[in-house]
């Protein structure tokens, strides 16, 4: 006769707990048992004891099976852990998902096994029987044709549960939401009344809440010096390039010589950049409550000074065109207004391709492929599943309310940016052929660009970092399991979540330089060390940025109203502010990256996860080691941050969520 020691764990948030029965049974190797009396399990942590008469050997999985006779009430199960008879080991069964229905929920001892290191076939019916149910509840679909595949759900309530949002989550992105819509509906009613023909008639709705750097932005967001500053730190650095060839593009007519020679100097130092917004050349324009927009494709070509300032040297706001005369090229030296005007379309511009392109397509929707891939590819017991399902917790959900709510047709796009009515899907569709796996990979891309090596490329400096630290996070775990080559190449559910990621998910990408299958453990390392990266420190490092730079709707306009101009000299304060937003667009504007780039309260900071997936004391070191290394590149960052007039705090790991949540 044994004694079993059972701690059983339930989620800490609200309705985590049930009223209903839950059955629990230990199987071992030779035996099972069952626990008497059933549970009815709260909130928090219970401890029970169990006299087994025989010997259970080893033990291998705990069943629970929840019974109700009128009402499911669902309980979200954290782990379980067993502590047996004697000197055994304490074995522990993650569990980390909702238990509903009568069916019985089979939990396996913890440690991860690759699919050839099972010592009993049991671990392996179990794993082949889990996938199977999974792909029937994880499915793909096509949300539209042209971009990348996405989960089947066309609400939020067809998502599979354990995808949800939790409840708290919940309640705060829904009242928040609710909060900034009475806000901008008193910020409507308070202009009504008031002029809307100055540059500083904004100030009457820049109040609520807003960040120091917004603050900033708001009384500096004209100066030369702080546009050049977005392009390598603000919230889409993605874009600046070094310029290695004046682009064809760049039409300079006669008369602009010294314009000319200056460029060719800059050139020659290695000192000239380049921002270009073709890929808005030809995207349709949207029409808002009747009136029609406007888009251009503008080309902005800028100089690093010596002291470490890039500032803008020429704006082409539009492509030339056979059939239209040469485009004007505007300069810092043109009228004050018609130069601000310039720099408001390429703000505008930007703002499009980082919310379409760089926000929406390259971390939000490539999180999504990885995280139905690992669900439908990769069994609980899969060390990659381990590695990777803290960093997918709540993506599904969150992509879901964009589809139905930000960028569905009336949603957010539609009724107050230049680019909605159609115009962004065509631009998304555009956009996947500039999604390469390089350009999701820091070394590649910002080599790539010719950003590195600069010293006041802030998020370039911190991005190889995190690269960095988080590729020697995932060779950790990865040489634990694979200890050769052909361990890799041996792996069948490893080789099919590759496949399902690169041929299904992001639909035949292997002509974009992504794999269709793992050859090597360094091949599988910078693969997972891309997939971290695109959910954790990209997607902070792109979505944080909102709050501050677009609170002040001048400095990112999300629409403009008038056409471009073609001459310099009859640009007025009314042409401005008859380009930018109107009120209700610029409203919609703050409440919107208000909520979408505010800190979130149940916020889990990059590698602090407080679920268990791992229960074997080496791969917990190697989490321990990140969490290290992330700790000693934040107190990097906050001391070169005190000496900068602009803190760069997007990619401090504190301020990095775990996964794309927002």
């Amino acid at each position: 006769m044994g004694r079993y020691h059972i701690r059983v764990a339930t989620g800490a948030w609200l309705y985590s707990g049930s009223r209903n029965r839950v059955r629990l049974w230990l199987v071992g190797a030779r035996g099972e048992a069952e626990l008497e009396p059933q549970l009815r399990l709260a909130r928090g942590e219970e401890e029970f004891d169990l006299e087994v008469p025989e010997d259970l050997g080893p033990l291998q999985f705990v069943k629970l099976c929840k019974q109700h006779s009128l009402v499911d009430d669902a309980w979200f199960c954290d782990h379980i852990t067993v502590q047996g008879p004697g000197a055994c080991a304490e074995a522990t069964f993650p569990c980390y998902r909702w238990v509903q229905g009568k069916g019985v929920l089979s939990l396996p001892e913890g440690t991860a096994r690759l699919a050839g290191d099972n010592t009993s076939d049991v671990f392996q019916k179990h794993r082949e029987k889990e996938l199977k149910e999974r792909q029937q509840i994880y499915r793909w679909a096509t949300w539209k044709e042209g971009l990348p595949l996405t989960i089947a759900a066309d609400c939020k309530d067809d998502l599979p549960p354990n995808m949800r949002f939790h409840e708290e989550k919940r309640l705060d992105f829904e009242c928040t939401l609710k909060a900034r819509v009475v806000e901008m509906v008193l910020k409507r009613v308070y202009t009504l009344l008031s002029q809307w023909n100055r540059l500083e008639d904004f100030d009457q709705i820049f109040w609520g809440q807003k960040s120091a750097l917004a603050e900033k932005v708001h009384q500096c967001w004209q100066d030369d010096e702080l546009f050049g500053y977005q392009f390598l730190n603000g919230a889409n650095p993605m874009l600046l390039r070094r310029t290695t060839s004046l682009p064809a593009r760049l039409a300079l007519p006669s008369g602009t010589e010294e314009l000319q020679a200056q460029l060719e100097k800059e050139l020659q130092n290695g000192s000239l950049f380049e921002a270009d917004f073709i890929l808005l050349d030809g995207i349709p324009a949207n029409v808002i409550r009747g009136e029609k927009q406007y888009l251009a494709a503008p080309l902005v070509m800028l100089k690093m000074e010596p002291n470490g300032k890039l500032l803008p040297m020429v704006i082409q706001i539009q492509p030339p065109n056979s059939s239209s005369p040469t485009p004007t090229l505007f300069l810092p030296s043109d009228p004050p207004l018609a130069w601000l005007l310039a720099k408001s379309w390429v703000r505008n511009a930007d703002f499009q391709l980082h919310q379409l392109q760089y926000h929406l397509l390259n971390t939000h929707l490539v999180a999504e492929v990885i995280a139905v891939a690992t669900m439908r590819c990769l069994p609980g017991l899969h060390p990659i599943y381990k590695l990777l399902v803290p960093h997918i917790r709540y993506t599904m959900e969150i992509n879901t309310r964009a589809r139905t709510q930000l960028i569905s047709e009336r949603g957010i796009f539609d009724q107050a940016v230049n680019t909605g009515g159609g115009g962004h899907m065509q631009l998304l569709r555009q956009a996947v052929a500039q999604l390469t796996y390089c350009s999701l990979c820091p070394p590649d891309d910002l080599a790539e660009r010719g950003l590195l090596g600069i010293p006041g490329a802030l998020y370039a400096h911190d991005a190889l970092q995190l690269w960095k630290i988080i590729a020697r996070y995932v060779e950790g775990i990865v040489y634990l399991f694979y200890q050769r080559d052909d361990v890799v190449r041996g792996d069948p559910e490893l080789q099919a979540w590759c496949r399902e990621i690169t041929e299904v998910g992001l639909c035949q990408a292997q002509d974009r330089g992504f794999p269709i299958s793992f050859q090597s453990r360094d091949e599988v390392c910078h693969f997972l060390t891309m997939c971290i990266f695109t959910c954790t420190a990209q997607h902070g490092a792109i979505n944080q940025g909102q709050l501050d730079w677009y609170a002040w709707v001048p400095n990112a306009p999300c629409t403009m109203r008038m056409p471009p101009p073609t001459t310099k000299e009859d640009v007025t304060m009314a042409t401005v502010m008859g380009s930018l937003p109107d009120v209700q667009q610029s409203c919609l504007q703050m409440t919107i990256t208000w909520h979408l780039g505010r800190r979130q309260p149940d916020m889990v900071p990059l590698g602090h996860h407080k679920e268990n997936y791992f229960s074997g004391p080496k791969a917990k070191a190697v989490l321990r080691q990140f969490q290290t290394d992330l700790k000693n590149l934040e107190n990097e960052i906050t001391a070169r941050n005190k000496q900068l007039d602009l803190p760069y705090e997007y990619l401090k790991p504190s301020h990095i969520e775990n996964s794309v949540t927002i």
